[in-house]
């Protein structure tokens, strides 16, 4: 059936792939994006352009109005927009960690707040949510980025059920290395931190780990695996509550569930 769907952060990466799939499958994509540049490859993929800045929660709220005033209603919300701010915990201002939390986490829950009303009166709906392997693991320099998605995994376990008797579905996607522009923020935001640091060495370490995993296509996914993984959620009469996928999502996940701390360290530190 043809939905009414919101796809933000949808002008590369995860949320362009998606926004093809969605579109060749026939549905009314809305999409999100921040530039002028942005908006204009939305509406090249044949989406419905929106000017949408997770931080400015009146483009938000003009958003969700433009969709539920042309079309009546909004079938899904994918929560896809986010960036990593990797560097120590020391070294990162608290206003760079605070924007990171206001991306990830606050903007996608206003958004998700704002969308909600329109599902309950129509009693149904999906939230899905752009989370990470980085939500059930860890690795070295990225305390803020993963503190946003350990937070976002435990919000959405209660809004789904919160949201339940209202027949409204609530799915994370766990995405592995994936082939984005993702990794060169991380790296940048990294070693824009490195300049007299006394974690230099450690930080130059990171960076070139993270670079040498982001410049290397066969050790990353292509995001049309989460695409495919957006379009299995929506097609199913009962969706997994969560769906991993990309390059070491599974091994590493697991990893961390089943050796202790220490060992987990090492591994990841390797």
């Amino acid at each position: 059936m043809k939905k009414i769907i919101l796809v933000t952060g949808a002008s590369s990466g995860i949320g362009y792939a998606t926004v093809e799939k969605l579109i060749a499958r026939g549905h009314i994509v809305y999409g999100g994006g921040r530039k002028q540049n942005d908006l204009d490859k939305i509406e090249g993929a044949g989406a419905i352009p929106l000017a949408i800045e997770m931080t400015d929660y009146a483009t938000l709220t003009d958003a969700v109005k433009k969709i539920t005033s042309e079309q009546g209603k909004i079938d899904v919300l994918f929560n896809n927009a986010g960036y990593g701010e990797y560097g120590t915990v020391e070294d990162t201002p608290i206003d760079a960690a605070k924007h990171q939390f206001d991306v990830n986490l606050f903007g996608l829950a206003r958004l998700t707040q704002l969308v909600l009303p329109h599902m309950r009166r129509q009693k149904s709906g999906m939230i899905i949510s752009t989370s990470s392997m980085g939500g059930r693991m860890y690795t070295p320099l990225g305390a803020w980025y993963h503190a946003t998605k350990y937070a976002l995994e435990g919000w959405s376990d209660c809004l789904r059920l919160e949201l339940k008797d209202f027949g409204i579905d609530v799915v994370l996607i766990e995405p592995g290395v994936i082939q984005s522009r993702w990794g060169e923020i991380a790296v940048q935001n990294l070693t824009d931190k490195s300049t007299d640091s006394a974690y230099g060495d450690f930080i130059a370490k990171g960076a070139k780990s993270m670079t040498d995993i982001y410049e290397n296509p066969s050790r990353l996914s292509p995001p049309s695996v989460i695409a495919d993984a957006v379009v299995a959620a929506l097609n199913s009469k009962k969706p997994k509550t969560r769906y991993i996928a990309g390059k070491y999502a599974r091994t590493l996940i697991l990893a961390r569930k089943y050796l202790g701390d220490r060992m987990f360290d090492a591994l990841i530190m390797r």
